[in-house]
């Protein structure tokens, strides 16, 4: 059984302690080292099988023209603020010179020749998006090959390459294009940082001891170091997307923290049982730790249930971040205690400065029995408890319509991916976006690639050209590339809206069902509608398309799981669907943060964007994976006091008082933990990083605290009914009542409601 596994394992860990910590610093050290040999960097593919924008790859593919690889590219102007133009003079050598070395950087396939194009003719220039019609900015177009070829290598030499020619030139010289989109390292340091020194002030101040707040700070670093550098070795081997390390560590420092504190609270109650350190470790493993092996696997499953979109990145990303959430549950069930058993009997005392901060005011507070100590629930969560146990429809009417309200956002939820245009003025990709947009207009910076096949027919692309450049939607066309040994042409067009703007999708569906199947006719000749902005507006649509499906799946899977392990059909039933609710209320808040702009000053946000389109997939993998955390951690204490007692409502009291405070703590170093990313300057880490801080605190507070124990109450009984037939069906070994421990149970019969 997993109890008497895990108790097993707790035990010989905290006996041995030393062994097992060598073990861990070993297995750190191997994956450290084979982190230099054989990783990666990361790299973003917004590609999928079956797109148009995919097919339109193949075919420039099949043409050889270099299109189908990765752009940069390079925008100046003059320093003197437009007083000078690139027609003529020292500007127009700087110009010429700035392309020429750019072109001889690695891999570089080719470059616009804007000071070559003023030569052919102003209009040439102008209408190829090179030089804007008033002549003082100029665009150096890069072509790399396809990403497979590259590495962030190649990025580090263009902007080392910038720098250098900034001291040399008299040129503002910006850079952006999907290099940077693919090889830009995100950033996450200092909110990593942020958010481990919050954990640490709210351990401290749950506990009082420095040693009992260092040790899930000490086992979630070492555990996300080792998590980290196997999704580094991933990336040797595969397109890790450049967001994983960034969530990787988002949700590794989140859970990795809340198992170990689930755990040592239980361990800390234990030795103020009187039990030995390493019995105390053992059994905290035993019942804590079980919880923990069930909630990370959810975790785990529900991430991985990503592959459901079909969206490669998104399906590798949902691996690499599996991968840490996996390694924080082994180390919560073997390092963990390890390090309850070297720390030994200090663990189960409060240091000075806790027990000042403890007796400061000498009346309730001093009263009070701490649970993480090892004494009943607190006196104040009982009483909050037993108030919503007392008026159970007037707080879950409340809640509930609370949530519903947060919810309503939702309904104007667009996806997209902010463009450059969203990024903070100290980026040089959003400085560069800007100038683009005046000189050329802001379609510029989101150009469409049509690939097109003629088969045959001469006509077609003359018909293609005259049609796509009436679009209204559309601002110019550049010059057509025809490769004369396939026949297959390349039109890249500029649309009249920027990339992130909704008029700019519906431009490339119109394109697709309207413009080109009216040029080609009914012939065999072929287009497809390609590029970076196409691509990226394909893979939002695929995963609203699939979100439902991985819903469907995540529900299935969780509500399985939860009936397993609490042999109840509508305790999992009411989990399930207040954990929607909580998701629902945090994707509604992050509509009116980032489409809508209120409060998004608060967290560095400079205009509205819309919704990346991968992350509500994203988020409702995790979340409602975390939400399980929570909810298996309550209810088992909940029924352990209903396997004890036999009563409903003494059970959701004690049961819940008895947890509220250990969740609170817990959940308080996730929020810290998420906010702190919520502060960093990609517009999709601030999403990742409000909405799960947004959807834990409401989880931890409206749910848990006044939604559980509302919605128990009023089910009673019922709470625990499981039918005849389906009690005869389930196992009995692993996950269930027999699993509860019989010191938690206190040798009393175990009531069961079972449909006879």
């Amino acid at each position: 059984m997993l109890s008497k596994a895990l108790l097993r394992l707790g035990v010989n860990a905290a006996r041995h302690p030393w062994r097992v910590i060598s073990a861990w610093l070993i297995a750190g050290t191997l994956a450290v080292l084979a982190a230099i040999a054989f990783g990666g960097r990361t790299a973003d593919s917004m590609t999928a099988p079956g797109l148009d924008s995919q097919r339109a790859a193949e075919l420039i593919e099949r043409a050889g023209t270099g299109q189908e690889g990765m752009t940069a590219q390079v925008v100046v102007t003059p320093l003197d603020g437009g007083a000078t133009f690139f027609d003529r003079g020292s500007a127009r050598t700087a110009l010429t010179r700035l392309q020429a070395e750019v072109k001889r950087l690695p891999h570089v396939l080719g470059t616009s020749d804007p000071a070559g194009a003023l030569d052919a003719g102003g209009e040439t220039a102008v209408r190829g998006g090179l030089v804007s019609a008033d002549g003082r900015i100029a665009v150096v177009r890069v072509q790399y090959p396809d990403q497979s070829r590259l590495s962030g290598e190649d990025l580090d030499a263009l902007v080392d390459l910038g720098d250098r020619l900034r001291a040399e030139l008299p040129l503002r010289i910006e850079m952006g294009g999907n290099l940077f989109f693919a090889f830009s390292e995100a950033d996450g340091g200092a909110s990593e940082l942020i958010g481990i020194l919050a954990a640490a002030a709210i351990l401290f101040l749950a506990f009082g001891s420095l040693v009992a707040a260092a040790l899930p700070i000490g086992m979630a670093v070492f555990g996300l170091t080792i998590g980290v550098a196997a999704m580094t070795v991933l990336a040797g081997v595969m397109d890790v997307p450049t967001f994983a390390p960034v969530l990787g560590s988002m949700v590794g420092l989140g859970v990795g923290i809340d198992y170990a504190l689930f755990v040592l609270a239980r361990h800390r109650e234990y030795l103020a049982r009187g039990l030995d350190p390493h019995e105390a470790a053992g059994q905290a493993v035993a019942t804590a730790g079980r919880p923990v092996v069930f909630a990370g696997g959810v975790v785990v499953v529900s991430i991985l249930g990503l592959a459901v979109a079909n969206v490669p990145f998104m399906a590798v990303g949902g691996l690499a971040v599996s991968i840490v959430v996996l390694t924080m549950v082994v180390a919560s069930v073997t390092l963990l205690p390890a390090l309850l058993g070297a720390a030994g009997p200090r663990l189960g005392r409060t240091g000075r400065i806790g027990r000042a901060l403890r007796t400061r005011k000498p009346g309730r507070l001093a009263r009070r029995r701490d649970t993480a100590a090892g004494a009943a629930p607190a006196a104040g969560w009982r009483r909050w408890i037993g108030h919503v146990s007392r008026h159970p429809v007037l707080y879950a009417i409340g809640a509930a319509g609370l949530l519903l309200t947060a919810t309503l956002p939702v309904l104007g939820l667009r996806v997209g991916l902010p463009d450059d245009g969203s990024m903070p003025q100290s980026r040089t990709e959003r400085r560069a976006y800007d100038l683009v947009a005046e000189g050329f207009g802001p379609g510029t910076n989101g150009p469409l690639v049509i690939a097109a096949d003629p088969a045959g027919d001469p006509g077609v692309l003359d018909r293609l050209v005259a049609t796509v450049a009436a679009d209204p939607g559309i601002a110019s066309v550049a010059p057509t590339h025809i490769d004369r040994s396939s026949g297959i042409a390349t039109l890249v067009v500029f649309p009249t809206t920027s990339p992130q703007d909704e008029a700019t999708a519906d431009t490339i569906a119109r394109l697709r069902t309207g413009v080109l199947p009216t040029a080609i006719g009914q012939g065999p000749a072929r287009a497809h509608v390609g590029g970076a902005t196409a691509s990226l507006s394909d893979v939002g649509q695929r995963t609203s398309q699939r979100l439902p499906v991985l819903v469907a799946a995540v529900l299935a899977m969780s509500f399985l799981l939860l009936v397993l392990v609490f042999r109840s059909v509508l305790v999992p039933l009411k989990a399930v669907l207040l954990n929607l609710l909580s998701i629902g209320a945090a994707y509604g808040i992050m509509v009116a943060v980032f489409q809508w702009g209120w409060g998004g000053a608060l967290i560095g946000l400079e205009s509205t964007v819309p919704i990346v389109s991968f992350i509500p997939m994203f988020l409702f993998a995790i979340l409602f994976g975390l939400s399980m955390d929570y909810e298996v951690f309550l209810l088992s204490r909940v029924r352990e006091e209903y396997l004890r007692t036999g009563d409903n409502g003494t059970a959701i009291v004690e049961g819940v008082s008895g947890t509220a405070r250990i969740i609170t703590s817990a959940a308080l170093i996730m929020v810290a933990v998420f906010l702190s990313f919520a502060v960093a300057e990609d517009p999709s880490t601030k999403m990742f990083g409000l909405g799960l801080a947004t959807a834990i605190f409401i989880d931890a507070t409206v749910v848990r605290m006044v939604l559980v124990p509302a919605t128990m109450t009023l089910l009673g009984r019922a709470n625990w009914w499981l039918p005849k037939w389906l009690d005869r069906i389930l196992p009995h070994g692993p996950v269930g009542t027999g699993d509860t421990d019989a010191e938690s149970t206190g040798g009393a019969p175990r009531p069961r409601l079972v449909d006879r």
